[in-house]
């Protein structure tokens, strides 16, 4: 039965992203609004799919620029965080030549990043700067890669000058820099009940896990829930540089993981559902 299923959600997945593929490259080229709705939508339609749960705490920055820095535990992240409000992402640049999955990071209109060599973070940096000063929020992930869903790694402050960016001024004159918003995510149930220590490796992927197996590994497991937390955003003036402020946004999203995986997080709000006709139109 779980096999039949598993073939059904990765046939129903196919068959959706085909389809939806050519209309966000059509939307992406001519710049139409839809380039920013659909993968929202599509990615809430494909929380339904997996059987993915989503609560979500808190309020997400909309309508300006904003920087969101999140834990990373799973590719899951990018269809739940993508389902919770609509961003882009910043992902490493081998993301890019991967079959499929960067053909949909690129109609999540993702920011690529050299993250190898020190020498090409400045023009990282400036990538970020240009597209948050056009108004996009876009997601890091600063610890530099996934782990096992039971922690936070420390975060890196390299990406974080792009926050520098002056998108105004307040009503006193002063410079507005860019907004940074901290996001918790934590995989928190697993059919229905608490998720244990022993589950969480079914879903997070880390380390040398083999990507295909891992999927339908996900697939077939059954429904996992997952909790969003958008904490109160700050800004690089207000923490006194990069590095304060990627130490602080690091402690709150410690914080907030851990709250979550304590079943601490209290008056949470379901994320909307939407079904599959909503979720390509």
């Amino acid at each position: 039965m779980q096999t039949l299923r598993g073939i059904f959600i990765l046939a129903i997945f196919l068959v959706t992203a085909i389809a939806t593929i050519p209309w966000q490259s059509s939307a992406i080229y001519f710049r139409l609004k839809r380039r920013k709705t659909l993968p929202n939508r599509y990615s809430r339609f494909l929380c339904r799919l997996f059987g993915i749960h989503v609560t979500i705490v808190g309020t997400p920055v909309r309508g300006r620029g904003v920087l969101m820095v999140s834990n990373h535990t799973s590719y899951l992240d990018i269809i739940v965080l993508g389902g919770a409000t609509p961003v882009s992402f910043v992902a490493k640049s081998e993301v890019n030549s991967w079959p499929f999955f960067g053909l949909m990071a690129r109609l999540y209109e993702t920011v690529f990043v050299e993250r190898s060599r020190r020498s090409q973070a400045g023009a990282a940096r400036d990538q970020l700067r240009e597209r948050l000063q056009e108004g996009d929020a876009l997601i890091l992930f600063p610890e530099g890669t996934s782990n096992d869903g039971n922690r936070v790694l420390p975060f890196k402050s390299a990406l974080m000058g792009a926050t520098e960016a002056v998108v105004g001024t307040d009503v006193q004159g002063h410079a507005e820099h860019v907004p940074v918003q901290p996001v918790s995510i934590t995989y928190t149930g697993f059919h229905g009940m608490p998720m244990g220590r022993e589950n969480r490796p079914l879903f997070a992927w880390y380390g040398d896990m083999e990507l295909v197996p891992h999927l339908w590994e996900v697939v077939t497991a059954g429904p996992i829930g997952v909790m969003v937390e958008f904490h109160e955003p700050m800004t690089v003036d207000q923490m006194g540089g990069r590095k304060p402020l990627a130490a602080r946004a690091e402690a709150i999203v410690r914080e907030g993981q851990a709250r979550a995986l304590a079943g601490l997080v209290t008056a949470p709000r379901q994320a909307p559902s939407h079904e599959l006709a909503e979720a390509i139109a």
